[in-house]
C-alpha cells in the first residue's frame, strides 16, 4: 500500500480515538485536529476501506447500521453500552476457549468470528 498524508492522518487519528467510530465520525474528529487537511468521507471510507482489507485495522460490523473501525486487530470481543453506545474492548482472556467450545459442540469450522455483548457501561450504570 502506497502511503499517503491523508492515510496516515486517518490511522493515526484512528489509533488515538480507540472509541471504535464509524468513518463519518472519525471525519468529525479529524476536521477537528486538522483543519487544514482536505480530507474528505470518500477518502475516509476508502481509506479504511483498504486498511482494513490488509489487516492494519479490523472492520467491526453488526453493532448498528454503520461500520465501526478498530486499529486494534489482536484477538478480543467487544462491549456496546445500550444507553451511551460506546464501544469498549474485552480481552479474549475473559472467554479463551469459547472458539473451541463452540466448534466442539457443533462440529462447525470457525474461520473468523465477532463477539459482541450488550449492557450498560460502568458510567451509565452509576447514573442509574
Amino acid at each position: 500500500m502506497n502511503y499517503s498524508r491523508q492515510r496516515e492522518i486517518i490511522l493515526d487519528t484512528l489509533s488515538r480515538n480507540a472509541v471504535h467510530p464509524t468513518a463519518e465520525r472519525l471525519l468529525e474528529i479529524i476536521r477537528k485536529e486538522h483543519p487544514d487537511s482536505n480530507v474528505g468521507i470518500a477518502t475516509v471510507y476508502r481509506n479504511l476501506s483498504k486498511l482494513a482489507d490488509s489487516g492494519i485495522i479490523k472492520r467491526i460490523e453488526g453493532l448498528e447500521a454503520a461500520e465501526h473501525f478498530d486499529h486494534n486487530t489482536h484477538v478480543h470481543y467487544h462491549f456496546m453500552c445500550d444507553k451511551c453506545r460506546k464501544i469498549f474492548d474485552i480481552d479474549a482472556d475473559a472467554a479463551p476457549d469459547i472458539v473451541q467450545n463452540v466448534q466442539k459442540q457443533t462440529g462447525f469450522i470457525i474461520t473468523g468470528y465477532d463477539i459482541v455483548f450488550h449492557g450498560l457501561c460502568r458510567d451509565c450504570k452509576n447514573e442509574q
